[in-house]
């Protein structure tokens, strides 16, 4: 589970677009944003862990419904790991980012919230996917933060192939996600037959 929260989390494909975007800060300011923005991140995707079944059922949504939702969306969030072009949304910010955009949609986007919604779900123990959550994210942290070290061993192209491989993963668990939902929701529906 954690393994997928944190290829859902992607932090190896987004060092590119981590560094293009904070260029204009010196060093110890990239460091602090980095943390500040997966803190929030982190609370985030914590909310969705221990409210996402109260937020369904307030927006009267099944269960099966978001599985094929978020099967669907990590699929094409997959497709773009995968064919990405590198240097894609590198220009640098002239502010300091606060949740967006690196907070939110490029950490705890929406890939990643579904994610942590059907694991919280499906085991029933959202304390268990909190701590899944937890470990995917301190591993994110501690990649996005030598993020510079790891750009300078892999080269653009070893990122590249990294972030294709993380999309194939991706790819894999948006298709398992995809048909769990349309079989739980056949199974919903020839139950209410």
């Amino acid at each position: 589970m954690a393994s997928s929260i944190f290829f859902v989390l992607n932090a190896t494909g987004q060092i590119p677009l981590f560094l293009g975007l904070l260029a204009r800060f010196d060093q110890k300011r990239q460091l602090r944003i980095i943390v500040r923005e997966l803190t929030i991140a982190l609370g985030i995707l914590l909310l969705f862990t221990f409210a996402g079944d109260t937020i369904l059922q307030l927006l009267g949504i099944t269960q099966p419904i978001i599985a094929i939702a978020g099967g669907a969306l990590l699929f094409l969030i997959s497709l773009g790991m995968i064919f990405s072009k590198s240097g894609d949304g590198e220009k640098a910010l002239h502010r300091e980012p606060l949740i967006i955009p690196l907070a939110m949609p490029v950490i705890a986007g929406p890939g990643a919230i579904t994610t942590v919604m059907v694991f919280a779900h499906e085991t029933a123990n959202p304390f268990l996917v909190s701590g899944a959550v937890f470990s995917a994210w301190v591993l994110s942290l501690i990649i996005l933060l030598a993020g510079s070290l790891i750009k300078q061993i892999l080269g653009e192209k070893g990122l590249v192939a990294v972030e294709r491989l993380g999309g194939m993963i991706v790819c894999l668990i948006g298709v398992q996600m995809l048909t769990s939902g349309i079989l739980a929701l056949v199974s919903q529906y020839y139950n209410l037959s």
